[in-house]
């Protein structure tokens, strides 16, 4: 394999004209003077015959050609960056720290057995939990603030595993107005009522109710939703593993929608670089799809079970 003519300092050069807008910028955000970084980015051009930069004016602004170099050479300095990070973790060994992301919509029990199981193997690894919502967890996975991801959508330039499919329902109080109305309920019904929302973690943001109701509470957490659904203050779509409790107890009730009372979402596994994941972060993906899978089994016997009875009472 031939040497490659331009060297990472050279594409660094590139990158932070760019970036910072002109040579003098660069020069101070690298802490090199003008000229050196002027001679770099020229040299660049030189060895590849090409033209990067064309003069508007007093400004220089990128070619066609200069766009894909532009491109092209900061992903390939995010490569360097990630594999010198990589060898440096795998130097020492396994991470002192792990950094994950989980859509809240993951059940929150069965996170902690994962974490607990986790512990018990490797108790000197810190763990650091973010509790995100519909693209926090996107985010968190592209700005590579975390390892590991549990998420409703793979974000573009990753791969996961499915991890689990996720059962919604629609539920108020038993006194709520809607359950009031004694008929099948309509969209236009619910959006003549409050819609608890939870809040969307990323800086974009997907504001209000998505079914356009009139009125909208906006919450950070699916604790404070089911504490005001359960005080008849609004209804929403809940994990139904999160409400098991509540409608036992007759604090929620599942809304007798025409269309739309059950929904579903997949989760899926996600690595923030698998290639470059240490082995405590593929030990604790190891952990949770193997509680996950258990738990899924354990469920499926159970829905069976409650099949098979149902059938047996009915025959009688």
């Amino acid at each position: 394999m031939a040497a490659p003519k331009i060297s990472l300092e050279q594409w660094r050069a590139l990158i932070a004209v760019v970036e910072a807008g002109g040579y003098a910028q660069a020069a101070a955000r690298l802490h090199k003077t003008q000229s050196t970084v002027t001679y770099a980015v020229q040299k660049l051009q030189s060895l590849l015959q090409v033209k990067a930069f064309t003069v508007v004016g007093r400004k220089a602004h990128l070619t066609p050609t200069g766009e894909v170099l532009y491109r092209r050479g900061k992903a390939l300095l995010e490569e360097a960056d990630s594999l010198e990070g990589a060898a440096a973790q795998l130097a020492a060994g396994w991470e002192p720290q792990l950094r994950l992301a989980v859509d809240i919509v993951f059940p929150t029990w069965l996170l902690l057995q994962c974490f607990a199981r986790f512990a018990a193997e490797r108790p000197q690894i810190s763990l650091e939990l973010y509790e995100t919502v519909l693209s926090g967890t996107e985010e968190a996975l592209t700005e590579r603030r975390v390892d590991l991801a549990i998420c409703g959508r793979i974000p573009a330039g990753f791969i996961g595993d499915a991890l689990m499919r996720v059962r919604f329902i629609a539920a108020a109080h038993p006194a709520h107005p809607l359950h009031q109305l004694g008929r099948e309920l309509t969209l236009q019904d619910l959006r003549k009522h409050r819609h608890l929302v939870i809040r969307d973690t990323g800086t974009q943001r997907r504001p209000g109710s998505w079914i356009g109701a009139e009125q909208t509470w906006t919450v950070s957490h699916k604790a404070t939703s089911i504490h005001a659904a359960c005080m008849g203050l609004g209804f929403a779509w809940f994990p139904e593993d999160t409400i098991r409790g509540e409608l036992a107890r007759g604090e929620l009730k599942t809304l007798p929608l025409r269309e739309g009372a059950e929904r579903s979402a997949e989760l899926y596994l996600v690595f923030a670089d698998r290639d470059y994941a240490g082995p405590g972060a593929l030990r604790l993906a190891e952990i949770v799809r193997e509680q996950v899978k258990n738990q899924c089994a354990v469920a499926a016997a159970a829905a069976a079970a409650t099949a098979a009875a149902a059938a047996a009472t009915a025959q009688t």
